[in-house]
């Protein structure tokens, strides 16, 4: 009777095995994450940040000993922040390079053209760089988010604003679907106060040709101007807007990459004002962000900012619906655990799933640029 119980357990243990081996991106030892993302071009700095957030999670995780006893590894490829690029990249990332998940997606564009191939071959995707509501609605049930919406952030922003007593808002935008989503975005919070644009200018993603556009904008005299784009365009515009006097405002959404956008304006910076989805990532007021710090510092990474803050909540939401998904690890396993995470307090920063519902955070905060490149809270 021993001998074949034994036997029995045996074959079960080789069973599992096997359904380990079968199943993509997972091995005995190690779980393969996919990363699409711009690591080059006007963008680039933005997947490279979040890359660096979620390679510092997993490496000091890794170091103590994986998740269930495998250890996380992410794969990376470049899209540019170009559609076409995207859709190559997560195919690659899920036919040849055979990655379990995907994480860390960056941009509205992208996004949506990469949403098809992961949907159909049901590859969980935990956190994307956007808001976009294209994203969100209508529900998949593929995509989790970690970072509130493009509405959320606009809302806000268009709330400090008129707060000011600013009434003439004028919106610069990407000409595509991230750019129309955040001006969507606008709009709507304008409307609820019963106020539209004064003026609107748009530019082509990954081009900084911003000439025509400032013509439009500063003709309306506005208060303020919201911009909706990546951070080389922006800054491109920020700078000739004030090389020709404009002493307006300026605001942006989060994808703008605050360090990046930063770095690009140097000493024009100053006073801009950037809507974030993520804790304010240089104080330690807040306990994920001291986790943040301290696992950034024992992965070798001394640079803390807005972008690697969001890679490193990504990673952890990832992290944990694994843990929860147990031992026995599949893709639905994945996303039965993401959706058991009912306000699941990370350190001050909440995340929240469910069966009907994956928007996760409606965390919104704003952020200025002050001397020498510093952020003020």
């Amino acid at each position: 009777m021993n001998f074949y119980k034994t036997l029995a357990f045996i074959s079960m243990l080789v069973g599992s095995a096997g359904a380990w081996a079968q199943s993509p991106g997972i091995s005995d030892k190690e779980i393969l994450v996919g990363q699409f993302a711009a690591f080059s071009g006007p963008a680039g700095q933005l997947g490279e940040r979040l890359k660096v957030g979620i390679e510092a999670y997993f490496k000091t995780t890794n170091a103590q000993g994986g998740v269930n006893g495998r250890t996380l590894k992410l794969v990376t490829r470049d899209d540019g922040y170009e559609p076409e690029k995207a859709t190559a990249a997560v195919k690659a990332l899920i036919y040849e390079d055979k990655v379990f998940a995907l994480i860390g997606a960056v941009g509205t564009p992208t996004g949506l053209a990469a949403m098809p191939v992961f949907t159909t071959e049901k590859v969980p995707m935990v956190g994307m760089f956007t808001g976009a509501q294209a994203l969100r609605e209508p529900f998949n049930r593929q995509i989790f988010h970690v970072r509130a919406s493009y509405f959320d952030e606009t809302e806000r922003i268009v709330q400090h604003v008129t707060s000011m007593g600013s009434k003439n808002v004028a919106v610069f935008y990407q000409n595509d679907a991230y750019g129309k989503a955040g001006l969507e975005g606008v709009t709507r919070a304008l409307a609820k106060r019963d106020l539209k644009p004064v003026a609107l200018a748009t530019f082509e993603r990954n081009t900084v040709d911003v000439t025509a556009s400032l013509a439009t904008i500063l003709s309306a005299k506005p208060d303020a101007v919201i911009q909706i784009g990546a951070y080389k365009s922006v800054s491109a515009f920020i700078k000739e807007s004030r090389k020709q006097g404009y002493g307006g405002q300026f605001f942006n959404v989060s994808f703008v990459g605050s360090k990046a956008l930063a770095d690009e304006l140097g000493p024009v910076g100053t006073g801009v004002v950037i809507s974030q989805v993520v804790p304010f990532p240089f104080a330690q007021a807040v306990p994920v962000v001291r986790e943040y710090q301290q696992r950034m510092t024992e992965a070798g990474q001394k640079e803390f900012d807005f972008s690697s803050m969001e890679g490193f909540l990504m990673a952890k939401v990832f992290a944990e619906g694994v843990r929860r998904a147990g031992r026995s690890l599949t893709r639905e396993g994945l996303i039965s655990a993401l959706e058991s995470m009912h306000e699941v307090n990370l350190g001050g920063f909440s995340i929240s799933y469910s069966a009907k519902n994956h928007e996760g955070s409606k965390f919104t905060d704003l952020s200025i640029i002050g001397r020498d490149s510093k952020f003020a809270h």
